[in-house]
C-alpha cells in the first residue's frame, strides 16, 4: 500500500498542553462497534457480527470524527478505540488517522482477525504512538476456537500477529482465564516472551464481567459459570514472582478511611462514548440513568457539570452500608456500581464474588487472618502500616 501516508501530517490538535491548571479530559474511551466476528463465550458486550440492527444505530464517520475534535478540544492526549472489533468498521482507517492528525496517541484494542497488510502498513507508516492490545484466546486451535464459537478464527487471529510483527508494529497481548485456556499458561507466556515489545509478562483477564447492558440473561449463567473460583484465581496470580509485591503497593496506595460514597474511583475522569453517541462515565457503567447523549448537549457539560455530582452520592443498601463502607480494602477491590449494576441491576448491591476475591487477596499478602471480615478489622491503619514498612 504505497503512499498510504500520503496528505496526512501529523499535528497538534485546537488545544493548548495545560500547566498550572488540569484539563476536563485527559483519556477518551470511544467504542466503534459493539458488534464483533468472535461470539466469545465470555464476552461482558459483543453483539453479533451480522446484527444490521445494531450497525445501524452506530455512530457515523462524521459524528466519530466531531467527538475526537471535541475530546481534543478539552485537552486530551490519549484515545482507545475499542469495541466489539473495532476492525469491523469499513471507516477504521479514517477515523485513526483524523486522530493521529489531531497529535492524538492512539490505543487499539483488537483480536487482530480482521487485520490486513494494508492496514498493518499504515500502522507501521503513522504509528499509534501506543503498543497495539491483542487479545489472545488460546494457543491452539481447539482451545481459541471452542472460546470464539467461529471457525477459522485461530488462523485469522495468528496472521494478524504476524502482519503486526513483519511490519514492525508494537504491540502487546493478553490472555483470558477460561476453562479451555486454563492449561496454555505456560504455552501462552512462552511464546508471548518471544514476540517483539513483549518486555514483561503477558496480562490477564483474571475476573469476568456479567452483561454490562443486562441484555442476556442466559449469557451471564454460562459467564458465571465459566468464573475462577477464589482458589484458582490465587492459584493463577501466584504464578507471578511480582504479585505479591504488586498487592501489597495496590493496598498501601488504595487503602482509605471506610466511607458510603458510592464512587470512590474518580468517576467521570475517563469516560467513554458507547458504539451510539451516549456518553458513559466509564467504560464499564452502562446504567442509562448515569449516561449523557451527546446528541442533545456537549461533553464539555457533561465533564464539567454533570459526572462530577456522582463523587458525591452515597450508597443506601442496608447490606453495603454494613460491609462495604466499612471495608478498608474497597480501595482494591473490583466492586464497584458498574459491577453492581451488571450483576443486580442497581448500584450499590454488594456483588459476593468480587467480594470473595478481594478477601483471598488479602489473606495471601497477610493483611486478613483466615476467618477475618475486612469490615470488621479496626486496626486496618497498623495493618497497613506494617505493609510500607
Amino acid at each position: 500500500m504505497p503512499g498510504v501516508g500520503e496528505g496526512y501530517v501529523v499535528r497538534r490538535g485546537p488545544r493548548t498542553l495545560w500547566r498550572d491548571a488540569r484539563p476536563l479530559l485527559s483519556t477518551l474511551d470511544i467504542e466503534l462497534t459493539e458488534r464483533c466476528d468472535n461470539r466469545c463465550i465470555h464476552c461482558c458486550i459483543n453483539r453479533p457480527q451480522d446484527d444490521r440492527v445494531a450497525e445501524a444505530g452506530e455512530m457515523s464517520t462524521e459524528r466519530v470524527l466531531a467527538i475526537l475534535d471535541e475530546a481534543a478540544g478539552l485537552g486530551a492526549l490519549v484515545v482507545r478505540f475499542t469495541g466489539g472489533e473495532i476492525l469491523l468498521r469499513p471507516d477504521f482507517a479514517e477515523i485513526y488517522l483524523y486522530a493521529r492528525r489531531l497529535g492524538l496517541r492512539v490505543t487499539l484494542l483488537t483480536n487482530a482477525r480482521g487485520l490486513t497488510a494494508g492496514l498493518a502498513e499504515l500502522l507501521a507508516e503513522i504509528p499509534p504512538l501506543e503498543p497495539v492490545v491483542v487479545t489472545a484466546y488460546g494457543m491452539r486451535q481447539e482451545s481459541y476456537e471452542a472460546v470464539s464459537r467461529v471457525r477459522g478464527a485461530f488462523a485469522q487471529f495468528r496472521r494478524g500477529i504476524d502482519l503486526l510483527t513483519e511490519h514492525g508494529v508494537p504491540f502487546v497481548v493478553r490472555g483470558t482465564l477460561l476453562p479451555p485456556t486454563r492449561d496454555e499458561m505456560d504455552d501462552f507466556e512462552g511464546w508471548a516472551a518471544k514476540l517483539p515489545g513483549m518486555d514483561e509478562r503477558p496480562g490477564y483477564i483474571y475476573f469476568l464481567d456479567l452483561r454490562q447492558r443486562r441484555d442476556d440473561p442466559a449469557a451471564d449463567r454460562r459467564i458465571a459459570g465459566l468464573r475462577l473460583t477464589p482458589e484458582e484465581a490465587m492459584a493463577a496470580l501466584e504464578r507471578d514472582p511480582r504479585l505479591a509485591r504488586s498487592l501489597r503497593s495496590l493496598c498501601a496506595v488504595q487503602a482509605r478511611e471506610p466511607s458510603d460514597l458510592l464512587f470512590k474511583c474518580g468517576i467521570g475522569m475517563r469516560p467513554c462514548v458507547d458504539a451510539y453517541g451516549v456518553l458513559q462515565p466509564c467504560l464499564s457503567l452502562r446504567d442509562p440513568s448515569l449516561t449523557y447523549d451527546l446528541a442533545t448537549g456537549s461533553m464539555r457539560e457533561a465533564l464539567a457539570d454533570v459526572f462530577p455530582k456522582l463523587r458525591e452520592v452515597r450508597a443506601t443498601d442496608p447490606e453495603y452500608l454494613r460491609r462495604c463502607a466499612r471495608c478498608f480494602l474497597a480501595g482494591m477491590c473490583d466492586q464497584c456500581p458498574a459491577k453492581s449494576y451488571a450483576e443486580h441491576g442497581s448500584l450499590d448491591t454488594p456483588v459476593d464474588y468480587f467480594c470473595d476475591i478481594t478477601q483471598a487477596q488479602a489473606r495471601f499478602i497477610g493483611l486478613l487472618a483466615d476467618g477475618e471480615r475486612p469490615w470488621d478489622v479496626t486496626d486496618w491503619r497498623e495493618r497497613i502500616a506494617c505493609l510500607k514498612a
